[in-house]
């Protein structure tokens, strides 16, 4: 007989024991409830004393009731930040080390604790030890790095992590003011300041002492006047010798209506500090506007004895590991990204930039994290490999290297400090136009995996190790930039006593690279955008771009097998234009005339006319093609003719287009040299192509 459809049970769950009544009866009301996540499978309860410890720490970060045997990380939400954060906590409870790899390898609770039984006896690293504030503190690898920075740009606001966050209702301006001042108490590095004594520079502890909020009543509301208002309060520089390096700036729209401006400067802080201190805010404000006591965990430590604690640890032995790996993978010569730019790269770089925001379908999203679940992947590796698809596509390389940022929070006791941790990875991606998304895909999660075995080696020492030739024009190692998010940083609305707190959008004028992709990842779904140097792109260009990759990541969803060349960049909209109505031209170019012949022609029709633009400067047809000239036959004075190369190495300038159009009328072909090349790749290339002059 085969039961109907109706009465199959949908969810099976299996226990140890059955609760039971005091009347020996079974208490349905004990019977634990499916999650939501596991209605697909099935519970088993856990039963070792281990397997009750890992599933109570998976429930934990996760955000869930209960976690059985078969249940799988990453299905019910897990993602590498938080897998880091089990990881960190296991650390704690095991006292030996554990690779995050384990979780990725073994993502079921019960294979990961079996993998967790056969772990080697690996020591941790030596504990973070409280110190006495009684000697001058050292700064951590990245505060000298910033600290340079400052002194090099003292009033520049490329380093500034700002957040607005819009106050509805009746706001309790006291409560507010003391809920700050109990930050400040609590977390040293909010009124720290950095002095330099003789050849060094210390950071120095100031005395508990209140904050000063600056209030402004806004006479004009309006959405234009309010961003110009927060974006000139994030601008305002700061001195890192006096501080505080905390500023806070009330903005009274109305009675109840408040826009709170919060900026701190990054040698103190970093994206995850400013979500610690939002949160605390918020726990602070809650108690105190309602005239209680705030009950946050007790500060055992803090930022400045993760600075000694970071140097000792590092020294003794763990950065010559750390820099073999990344030696290993990022040695050699140091390739720059060849994307196609609007404008000459700038001598120096202003950090000018503007943002495009990238929607993204529901149902492509869907299908990439289905995709992301069956090859064993996190979503973030499945947009970077996408992201360096794209890249690839665009410049023609096969070597793509990606500035990740990390948290580098990976040990429990830093989880809730506010400082400036976050660290800057380099993911290298080898790409053959051949080879599968699904083959770069794994790629991409073993590298990731490898970075995150190796990620406490501070960004600047990895630079002066790999010494790649320095330029104040572009970012070394990297110039692009990938983020993901998998939480809001700041509250989507969170209700307080007679307040409601919601996070205030605004349009970022800054960019710190050539090109930075940002998603970020919730229940709700997945947004991305792209931030970029106005230096060097157009806003079309950018836009064009990012539709690529949206057609990309379409392509990858319905199949993943396809070769990476053969991915679709181009909608068929596009292709129509590029493969019809651009060639539907009525007149036949005259293919036997060369460029230079169709410059001539050119001059002779229009001699006055502008022929080249850059920046405030011109030139004429005629004015051109005399320099041509005057340039040619000097070359062919120099035996330059038919079937002969010539190298031209010159920045985009007038001088390159007269070299260009001069090789061209003596007859020869002209290699082109990019100048910023490393001397090594230009002279490989004079040798390989044979150029006379």
């Amino acid at each position: 007989t085969r039961l109907p459809d109706y009465m199959v049970p949908a969810h099976f769950m299996f226990l140890a024991q059955m609760p039971l009544t005091p009347n020996g009866k079974l208490d349905r009301k004990g019977l634990p409830q499916p999650e939501e996540a596991q209605s697909q499978g099935v519970w088993v309860e856990p039963v070792t004393a281990l397997q009750q410890q890992v599933a109570a720490i998976w429930a934990d970060v996760l955000g869930v009731e209960r976690v059985g045997l078969a249940d799988h990380f990453f299905e019910l939400g897990g993602h590498s930040l938080l897998a880091m954060q089990v990881i960190s906590r296991l650390r704690q409870l095991l006292e030996r080390e554990v690779a995050l790899r384990t979780l990725f390898e073994q993502p079921q609770l019960e294979g990961f604790v079996l993998a967790l039984q056969a772990l080697d006896a690996t020591p941790l690293a030596p504990p973070m030890r409280a110190l006495a504030r009684d000697r001058a503190l050292p700064l951590s690898y990245a505060q000298e790095r910033q600290w340079f920075l400052w002194q090099l740009e003292p009033d520049s606001a490329a380093y500034h992590v700002p957040t607005a966050l819009r106050l509805s209702g009746q706001l309790d301006r006291p409560a507010l003011q003391r809920s700050f001042d109990a930050l400040l108490a609590r977390h040293e590095t909010l009124r720290t300041v950095f002095v330099s004594e003789g050849e060094r520079t210390v950071q120095r502890v100031l005395p508990e002492s209140a904050l000063l909020l600056d209030y402004a009543r806004l006479e004009d509301t309006s959405p234009e006047q309010l961003q110009a208002r927060v974006e000139a309060e994030i601008a305002k520089p700061f001195d890192l010798r006096q501080g505080p390096l905390l500023r806070v700036t009330l903005l009274q729209l109305s009675e109840l209506e408040h826009v709170l401006v919060v900026v701190q400067h990054h040698i103190v802080s970093d994206g995850w500090s400013m979500q610690v201190m939002v949160d605390e805010l918020v726990q602070l404000y809650a108690a105190f506007s309602q005239g209680q006591s705030a009950s946050l965990p007790l500060m055992t430590l803090q930022y400045a004895d993760y600075a000694v604690w970071q140097r000792d640890w590092m020294e003794a032995g763990e950065k010559q590991r750390q820099m073999t790996y990344w030696r290993d993978l990022l040695g050699g010569e140091q390739p720059v990204l060849e994307l196609p730019l609007d404008h000459p790269r700038p001598v120096v770089q202003s950090y000018r930039g503007a943002r495009l925001d990238i929607g993204l379908e529901a149902d492509v999203v869907a299908a990439l994290k289905a995709l992301a679940q069956r090859e064993g992947v996190t979503l973030f590796m499945l947009l970077l490999a996408s992201f360096q698809t794209l890249l690839h596509r665009y410049s023609g390389q096969s070597d793509i290297r990606v500035g990740v940022p990390i948290a580098n929070r990976n040990r429990v006791e830093t989880e809730r400090l506010i400082g400036f941790f976050v660290n800057t990875q380099v993911l290298k991606a080898d790409i053959d136009g051949q080879m599968t998304f699904a083959q770069l895909l794994q790629q991409a999660k073993r590298r990731a995996l490898d970075a995150q075995a190796h990620q406490d080696l501070p960004f600047e020492q990895l630079v002066e190790a790999l010494q790649p030739e320095r330029s104040l024009s572009l970012n070394p190692l990297f110039q692009v930039m990938s983020n993901h998010q998998s939480e809001a940083r700041v509250p989507r609305g969170e209700q307080l006593p007679g307040l409601r707190v919601e996070g205030l959008e605004w349009d970022s004028h800054t960019a710190h690279f050539d090109l930075s992709l940002d998603t970020q990842e919730s229940a709700e779904g997945l947004w991305a955008s792209l931030s970029y140097a106005t230096d060097l792109f157009e806003a079309a260009t950018v836009a064009r771009l990012a539709q690529h990759w949206q057609n990309l990541l379409a392509a990858v969803a319905s199949d993943a097998r396809q070769p990476i060349a053969a991915l679709a960049l181009l909608d068929s909209a596009e292709q129509q234009r590029l493969l019809h109505q651009w060639n539907a031209g009525g007149a036949a170019a005259p293919v036997q005339q060369g460029v230079h012949r169709l410059f001539e022609a050119q001059v002779r029709q229009r001699p006055d006319a502008i022929a080249l633009c850059l920046g405030d400067q011109s030139i004429s047809y005629a004015e051109l093609n005399r320099q041509a000239n005057r340039l040619a036959h000097h070359l062919i004075g120099q035996g330059i003719g038919p079937e002969v190369l010539v190298g031209v190495a010159v920045e985009r300038s007038f001088d390159m287009v007269v070299s260009l159009l001069a090789v061209l009328k003596a007859g020869g072909a002209y290699v082109p040299l990019d100048p910023q090349y490393p001397r090594e790749r230009l002279l490989h290339m004079l040798e390989d192509s044979g150029v006379r002059l």
